[in-house]
């Protein structure tokens, strides 16, 4: 069993490169991958042989995970394509965005601070709404129009939506606590 550890994460789970995957066909890939090169089925070999299998395995884990979650899979394509979604260089985002952000921000502090969690539930719905909506909105720009710069700009405003989506998550859980 060998792996081309130079093919892309998606050439090693047989998928096209497109942010919409069949998630089914990827777990299906990554168990079948996952059992032919797991370390132990090479523990009685040499240890070129089990060093290899771990470089494989190591492949098949990161691939994984960078392939089932739909922001890490988005960057990852971005990369493959090219494109620098800078994420840590960019913060340039537009006024709009900005504006919307603050407000979420606000909601979620009198929210914490007045001990409502039922508000903070709902903010947590309606953002996790907002977000999917975002997501189908990358979905046309990576595989329907190709438009990978206005793809990393959406990249960088989910990664916005998934530090809140924490947030909320952490003042519901200091109110529960």
């Amino acid at each position: 069993m060998s792996i081309d550890l130079q093919q892309d994460f998606y050439g090693l789970f047989g998928l096209h490169r497109r942010f919409r995957i069949d998630e089914a066909a990827l777990e299906f890939a990554y168990h079948d991958l996952q059992g032919r090169v797991h370390p132990d089925r090479y523990a009685h070999l040499p240890d070129s042989e089990k060093r290899l299998s771990m470089q494989w395995a190591t492949q098949v884990n990161e691939g994984f995970r960078t392939l089932r979650k739909p922001l890490s899979r988005a960057t990852y394509l971005l990369e493959l394509m090219g494109i620098d979604a800078g994420l840590h260089t960019n913060t340039a985002m537009s006024p709009a965005f900005l504006m919307e952000q603050m407000e979420w921000r606000e909601a979620v502090e009198e929210a914490r601070a007045a001990g409502e969690s039922e508000e903070l539930a709902q903010l947590h719905t309606r953002l996790r709404q907002h977000s999917r909506e975002v997501f189908d909105e990358l979905a046309r720009q990576c595989d329907d129009e190709h438009d990978y710069a206005a793809a990393a700009e959406t990249v960088r405003r989910l990664m916005f939506m998934e530090k809140l989506q924490h947030e909320i998550d952490d003042a519901l859980e200091a109110l529960e606590s």
